[in-house]
């Protein structure tokens, strides 16, 4: 409460502005008698902050609506070019990088294939810096008009590794890729050639999978949801309460590596028995590989599980389903299943929503299975309230996800650019005579002050580019080249 009561009145305009750009974000096009209960703002309110964020080229108007006998009203919405976001997915197969502008609509992409699970940090951050560049110079953009750069990552983000390793910025500790406290964030920014006032934000991929499919997705009106990231890993996120609300925040789950198997088989974590040595793509290639599937020996994930699948799911004028295909997906599906039961028992989520790479694909064969194999885990009270589906955004939902992470910031912010990097600092003034008065100042774009503005008699204070040197009621209007 102290610290509410010490809102400035910036800290409120700001806040004013959060409300409508978040209202119209979501629920937009509004008109303003509309964003007027949706905000609980006053209509002065209203108008001044809507004709600032106009100004700004934040709003921009969105057709016209009769009234109930009054004037037509005027529709708005935010505006698509008033700004650019970089998501980007650190993904098991690849990296992708996409430029969206402020609607979130895609502008261009591109992908970056990984060589089987080669995780070389130089590398990433080598793929990262040219999926920028290009998606930028196929966009024709210009990277001054970025309001962040958003990156979903495997693993554990430490927030301030200034206290563990003494590294400014996100930390990453994916132990499953051999990441072990890697100063991501400041390896970008010497990286990426993008203004210094860029912000980055870096958080774990299934959390960023979790905020896209609750504002955009499955998730969207739920008032909780779990949503699980199922590829060569396997990750959960547990989303709660209004997107709107910042009191409440999303949190990231290890839950690939919660134990599903006593005894059971050997996690790349190096633990046993976890979910991930069943569910993960990479676990399912290498249990068909085990039991003799037909595998190629340099197959990837992607191509491992697509037999896979095919292999158990042959299509009605196919050969024979696999039998030992069939095993390990219905193992796969018993494993999840469980899984999925201690995340309904332990969070009590409205809605559990499977996605990822292998999530898409797995899930229509194995969904009503793992359904089953839920309701036998679960305590019934809770699997009752409980709805398991497909996430609905598709593979891309990690980089949208990746790109909200700055938009969310942009909007609490009240549409806030970011500030331009601080100049070096000029070296200092040579100190005023304690008898004599100080010259006038001088402004960038100002001609050197006419002899009347260095006697201290006309009082002027200093030079106003566009207007000339003021002081004294008299303006001393600026030189034909100094105007040009």
């Amino acid at each position: 409460m102290a610290e509410r009561s010490r809102r400035t009145v910036r800290d409120l305009r700001r806040g004013n502005r959060a409300r409508v750009l978040q209202r119209l974000y979501f629920d937009g096009p509004l008109s303003r008698q509309e964003l007027g209960p949706a905000t609980g703002l006053s209509s002065g309110s209203i108008s001044n902050v809507v004709a600032e964020l106009a100004a700004e080229g934040l709003l921009e108007e969105a057709g016209i609506v009769d009234s109930d006998g009054g004037r037509p009203r005027t529709l708005l919405r935010v505006a698509a070019d008033g700004g650019l976001f970089v998501g980007i997915d650190i993904g098991e197969t690849r990296v992708r990088v996409e430029l969206f502008d402020l609607a979130l609509t895609e502008l261009a992409r591109t992908d970056r294939l990984l060589a089987q699970h080669g995780y070389d940090v130089e590398r990433i951050v080598s793929h990262v810096r040219t999926g920028v560049s290009d998606v930028l110079r196929d966009a024709g953009a210009d990277p001054a008009r970025l309001l962040g750069i958003g990156i979903g990552v495997p693993g554990i983000i430490e927030r301030d590794g200034r206290g563990a390793t003494g590294e400014p910025g996100a930390v990453v500790h994916g132990q499953t890729i051999g990441w072990s406290a890697v100063p991501f964030e400041r390896m970008l920014r010497d990286a990426v050639d993008v203004p210094p006032e860029v912000p980055f934000f870096i958080d774990n991929g299934a959390k960023t999978l979790g905020q896209a499919e609750m504002w955009f997705g499955g998730g969207r009106g739920a008032g909780s949801a779990a949503v699980a990231l199922i590829g060569s890993g396997v990750g959960a996120s547990v989303n709660r309460g209004d997107i709107l609300d910042e009191d409440l925040s999303d949190s990231a789950l290890e839950w690939g590596h919660t134990t599903v198997q006593l005894r059971g088989r050997r996690c790349r974590c190096g633990s046993i028995g976890c979910l991930e040595a069943y569910a993960g793509a990479e676990a399912m290639r290498e249990r068909w590989h085990e039991a003799g599937g037909p595998l190629p020996p340099d197959a990837d994930d992607e191509t491992a599980l697509a037999a896979l699948l095919a292999a158990a799911y042959p299509g009605p004028e196919g050969p024979p389903p696999d039998p030992v295909a069939v095993a390990i997906l219905d193992e796969t599906a018993a494993c999840l299943g469980a899984a999925l039961a201690d995340l309904v028992n332990l969070f009590l989520p409205e809605r559990i929503l499977l996605g990822g790479w292998a999530g898409l694909l797995i899930g229509p064969h194995l969904l009503p299975e793992i359904r089953r194999y839920a309701q036998e885990y679960a305590l019934r009270h809770a699997i009752a309230r409980t709805t398991i589906a497909m996430g609905h955004l598709g593979p891309d939902a990690v980089t949208v996800g990746a790109a909200t992470l700055p938009l969310s910031d942009f909007l609490a912010r009240g549409g806030t650019r970011p500030a331009p990097a601080a100049r070096p600092a000029a070296a200092p003034a040579p100190t005023a005579h304690p008898h004599r008065p100080a010259a006038p100042r001088r402004a960038e774009g100002c001609a050197a002050p006419p002899p009347s503005a260095r006697h201290p008699a006309r009082g002027l204070r200093g030079c106003v580019p566009g207007r000339g040197w003021q002081g004294g009621g008299h303006a001393v209007a600026r030189p034909a080249y100094a105007r040009a």
